[in-house]
């Protein structure tokens, strides 16, 4: 029985590891909490500082310090004493060895926030940034550690394949992210011990190192790939780089699942991935046409995103899917009304599993978009984008909100209780009232509201705030939450409940 709720406690945890408050709060029950909880933090201590929340943090001097100390701490007597001959003292104060080994927990290796901790730590200390890195990374890399995730940044310099143990470290690693602007040294020591790699991550600039291709050739079973080009720094260099790399990731072509790039491909790569789960298009720039998509395939896709990528496109794509479809994601794109009410017809004629929605309605095309209610049965989460910005010629300036409410109220299936609504001129408070008001009786909802705040546009404010918190008392909200984006974007955009770390 005891183990039995060991591994229900494991499986717990594991869940809780997003919430960070919780999480942090079962670390102090026990011994036996702690000892499970503390392998499950230092998995991935890089987390907490990365993606959208990282330069946020990164300013936070007391995580950057908290951090770098309890690595160093690590350090045994004679790297400590290395340290100290070459004139770099950096435990004068802070010299305590942990109550765990923390470092042997840890799967994932982020060279980036790494350089960035002990740069700011050193006050950029030049010579003692070498010197420590070199310490501090062997504490990561060696016979007793196995990494599985690996990061590397911009024009990194340090031969990882020379460190004693580094192969039998990365002997088991199964996602490589790095910058194509790398040394080729560096590459290639990585490309003969890393070859059990099946997702991989690259950030394609002017100058890149071709000997990645072999890397994607020697690994045996590559399903998620992510091409993060630089649109704007797209050359004739860069692109004959990326015709070469897309060949070389066709031969994965059976295993292919999951799909990123942020550029219109050079090659037909696209068509050769048919077993394709998850697709995701564009997000730095919006200059390409994607024409090169209008026939592309892919009968089994089952979650699409695109950020910039033409409406029309994007309906040729849904036309040619067999029904598979779970969750699309369209932002970054306004369009016609046509293209629109063509773009809400396709998706409830093909779609009809769809859980998660991301779309934007325009106001002559809310009855179309009831239809797509009433045929989508399985709705789960909404993201509804309503363009109203006042200053924008062709947006709808005066959104029909009243006939929004209506359709939802009326038409959405028993499964659809998870609500966005993202908008530049906020809804009256009577239709607000009138939509939450006819509610009752409906499963209670998760609700949030984004405003993008332009001047002379009527705000989200206080008696919206007040209304809601009323609707919340009833129990017709059960959670409610507002962004502007003059912030933080603090959920992601299919999560109601778990706020970014």
């Amino acid at each position: 029985m005891l183990k039995l709720n060991v591994d229900i406690l494991y499986l717990i945890f594991k869940e809780l590891q997003y919430n960070k408050n919780a999480f942090l709060s079962c670390l102090i029950v026990n011994k036996t909490w702690c000892k499970m909880i503390v392998p499950i933090l230092w998995k991935d201590p890089w987390k907490y500082m990365n993606k959208e929340v990282y330069w946020k943090h990164l300013k936070s001097t007391k995580s950057k310090e908290l951090l770098f100390n309890v690595i160093i701490s690590h350090l045994l007597e004679e790297s400590r004493n290395n340290l100290k001959n070459q004139g770099v003292n950096i435990l004068t104060n802070v010299y305590q060895r942990p109550l765990f080994n923390y470092i042997s927990f840890c799967k994932h290796l982020n060279l980036r926030i790494l350089d960035e901790i002990i740069t700011y730590n050193l006050d950029d200390n030049t010579i003692g940034f070498s010197t420590v890195r070199k310490e501090i990374i062997n504490l990561f890399i060696n016979e007793n550690t196995r990494i599985t995730h690996l990061i590397i940044p911009y024009q990194f310099d340090y031969q990882l394949h020379l460190i004693p143990g580094a192969k039998s470290c990365f002997s088991e690693l199964e996602f490589f992210s790095c910058n194509m602007c790398i040394n080729d040294d560096i590459l290639f020591g990585l490309t003969e011990i890393c070859q059990s790699i099946k997702e991989l991550e690259l950030f394609i600039e002017k100058d890149n190192n071709y000997g990645i291709v072999k890397l994607v050739e020697s690994s045996k079973k590559l399903f998620n790939v992510r091409l993060i080009i630089n649109g704007h720094s797209k050359n004739d260099s860069s692109l004959s780089f990326c015709k070469v790399l897309e060949n070389s990731l066709i031969k994965h072509a059976i295993t292919m699942q999951d799909f990123m790039i942020t550029e219109e491909p050079t090659t037909k790569i696209l068509s050769s991935f048919e077993n394709l789960i998850r697709l995701e298009l564009g997000y730095i720039s919006n200059k390409s046409t994607w024409n090169c998509l209008e026939n592309l395939s892919l009968p089994i896709l089952q979650i699409l995103k695109a950020k910039g990528v033409p409406i029309k496109v994007l309906t040729n794509i849904i036309k040619n899917t067999n029904g598979y479809l779970l969750e699309i994601n369209i932002d970054e794109i306004f369009c016609n009304e046509i293209d629109n009410e063509k773009f809400i017809q396709i998706i409830y004629q093909k779609c009809l599993k769809l859980k998660y929605l991301k779309i934007l309605v325009r106001s002559c095309n809310i009855l179309e978009f009831e239809k797509l209610l009433i045929n989508c049965q399985y709705l789960n989460g909404l993201y509804i984008i309503i363009k109203n910005d006042i200053w924008f010629d062709d947006s709808d300036h005066t959104f029909n909100w009243n006939l929004l409410f209506e359709a939802l109220i009326k038409s959405s299936p028993n499964s659809l209780f998870k609500f966005k609504f993202y908008f530049d001129e906020a809804p009256d408070l009577k239709s607000l009232e009138l939509f939450l008001d006819n509610w009752k009786g409906k499963r209670s909802m998760l609700l949030q509201t984004i405003q993008k705040i332009e001047l002379f546009c009527a705000e989200f404010g206080i008696r919206h705030l007040d209304l809601i918190q009323e609707y919340k008392t009833k129990g017709i909200v059960k959670k409610y939450d507002h962004d502007d984006l003059n912030g933080d974007i603090t959920f992601e955009d299919f999560e109601w409940i778990q706020k970014n770390i």
